[in-house]
């Protein structure tokens, strides 16, 4: 497992310390939810932020473009230090394009699903992916409900590319902490993007991290 906290629930007066706590506890990834008030209703950051994370960690950042058109800002989140870039099937009419674009910039390129969106939207891009973001709540807002029947979704995906012998791997975001990690993982996620569960802790982040890392092992 793959842990992405994501900064959208951490304490934004306190960022560098936040990312450090989650860092130093084993997160793999810093994931970044970049949204833009028209493709979800929310405004949250851009690349500025993102660049000012870059300097706050080593961990390499994994940021979902929530965002209308995302073809347009492909190179200014490149240039401000991003490692792994998701864009929305639902939001790119041009998606091989932008997926190859992400590729040839050297950076891991994914693809987003809504959780309305059938899977075999992916039909035509999922040989080029390097991983599909299944959304497990609808993009927008931290701290939702974990919608349950995504857990089908998320395994027809892992069948669907084990099948077909593609290397897409699986990240799921949206309402996961430790009442239902474990689902999630059998389902056959292997990055696992969380926010309030670690950031909202009542025990703090780094000792949410250590945690769900302990439930995952077990």
């Amino acid at each position: 497992m793959e842990l992405a906290p994501s900064i959208l629930s951490a304490d934004f007066a306190r960022l560098a310390d936040e990312i450090g706590k989650v860092e130093d506890a084993g997160a793999d990834l810093v994931h970044l939810d970049v949204m833009d008030g028209r493709f979800v209703p929310n405004f949250t950051f851009g690349p500025p932020v993102v660049a000012a994370v870059r300097r706050a960690t080593s961990l390499p950042l994994d940021a979902h473009l929530m965002v209308e058109s995302p073809a347009r800002l492909l190179d200014a989140f490149i240039e401000a230090g991003v490692d792994r870039l998701s864009v929305h099937l639902e939001a790119d009419p041009h998606l091989d394009r932008t997926l190859h674009a992400i590729k040839e910039a050297g950076v891991v390129a994914g693809v987003a699903l809504n959780p309305s969106t059938p899977l075999g939207a992916l039909d035509e891009v999922l040989g080029l992916a390097d991983f599909v973001l299944v959304m497990t709540v609808n993009p927008g807002f931290g701290g939702q409900r974990f919608i349950p029947s995504t857990l089908k979704k998320i395994k027809r995906l892992r069948e669907i590319v084990v099948s077909n012998g593609y290397q897409a791997k699986i990240e799921v975001d949206g309402g996961i902490g430790a009442d239902n990690l474990r689902e999630v993982l059998a389902a056959g996620a292997e990055t696992i993007v969380v926010g309030s569960a670690v950031f909202a802790s009542p025990e703090g982040a780094a000792a949410a991290v250590r945690e769900l890392r302990e439930l995952a092992s077990n």
